[in-house]
């Protein structure tokens, strides 16, 4: 690898095209972790976007993802499911596992307290998921499906098949995970969700619409099934996309509220007690289903990323991407 220091990184340098150039992974001071990239993830939705250089001028500075490295639109080193092994830090720390939000990189240098360590249950391929899982809690706490809510989930991409996950545990619930792709059902069912295409029957007079389709229709159809009074939110980010919603329908009448989920920041209603590193945690916990394995269909390996990517973030595939590191 040469010297101790030297590392790769993978760079997006213009619009669908990457390429991998020399890093550093300085040795670590006080209180920080060299690592060893095992295991990074690639999911469909921000990073696609990021791919492109859609990323809105008014979001560059909140989208940006820890360690990151240059700005948007580009050249940006850009990435947040990262697996690693502990290989120079504090001796109570050798030899572990850690997840934590860091680009695409071979090796690489950060706080401890950046990393949260892996529990010994939890495989290396099924621990990548942490972010997304954490992006899916986050939704939940901001959606609070009570016992006994009717739940439809729209979008069984990652985040919308984790989201059905976790609101089908709630004692009672009834939830639904909709797409128009009945290649998933297979996944909703191993996940213990049932499921429906946009040509099915469609359960109405819904407590609460949790959208993650990523486009227009999608939301659409999330403000047709919602109940009076309902809540409907937003986990889809557009980027500099214009959306057109048709609020001309039962918005009104029915006197639906229609908000936003993002897991930039706690959910309110746990943000007085939980900050991100206590929720990343959990996250991580939560990955401990080996049900979670059916998330994670294909891989890469790291070198070939720069000529894999334009194909595997230009066309619908796997739900999400496994990048295998040297």
């Amino acid at each position: 690898m040469g010297s101790d220091d030297s590392a790769r990184a993978l760079w997006f340098v213009a619009a669908q095209r990457a390429e991998i150039r020399p890093a550093s992974a300085p040795s670590p001071q006080a209180g920080a972790l060299r690592l060893r990239a095992l295991v990074s993830g690639i999911s469909r939705g921000t990073e696609s976007l990021v791919f492109r250089g859609e990323v809105p001028e008014s979001e560059r500075q909140r989208m940006g993802c820890p360690f990151q490295e240059g700005e948007f639109p580009f050249p940006v080193k850009y990435g947040y499911s990262m697996v690693g092994l502990v290989e120079d830090g504090p001796p109570e720390f050798a030899g572990a596992r850690a997840f934590c939000m860091h680009p695409h990189q071979t090796r690489f240098t950060l706080p401890a307290s950046a990393a949260v360590m892996i529990p010994e249950d939890i495989p290396t391929k099924r621990a990548v998921l942490a972010a997304q899982m954490e992006t899916a809690l986050n939704a939940t706490w901001d959606a609070a499906p009570r016992i006994g809510d009717r739940v439809a989930v729209i979008g069984a991409g990652v985040i919308g098949c984790l989201v059905g996950y976790l609101c089908a545990r709630i004692l009672g619930t009834s939830v639904m995970l909709i797409d128009r792709d009945e290649g998933r059902r297979a996944i909703a069912g191993a996940l213990g969700v049932p499921f429906a295409t946009i040509s099915d029957k469609l359960p109405g007079g819904c407590d609460i619409v949790l959208h993650a389709s990523g486009n227009a229709q999608g939301l659409d159809l999330a403000l047709a099934l919602a109940g009076f009074e309902a809540d409907v939110v937003e986990l889809s980010w557009y980027g500099r996309g214009a959306v057109s919603i048709g609020l001309g329908g039962p918005f009104h009448s029915q006197r639906l509220s229609l908000r936003s989920s993002q897991v930039g920041t706690v959910a309110p209603e746990r943000r007085a007690r939980w900050d991100s590193r206590r929720r990343l945690a959990l996250a991580l916990a939560l990955c401990a289903d080996p049900r979670l394995d059916i998330l994670v269909e294909e891989e890469t390996s790291f070198d070939r990323l720069p000529s894999a990517l334009p194909n595997l973030l230009g066309q619908p595939g796997a739900l999400f991407h496994l990048v295998r590191y040297p």
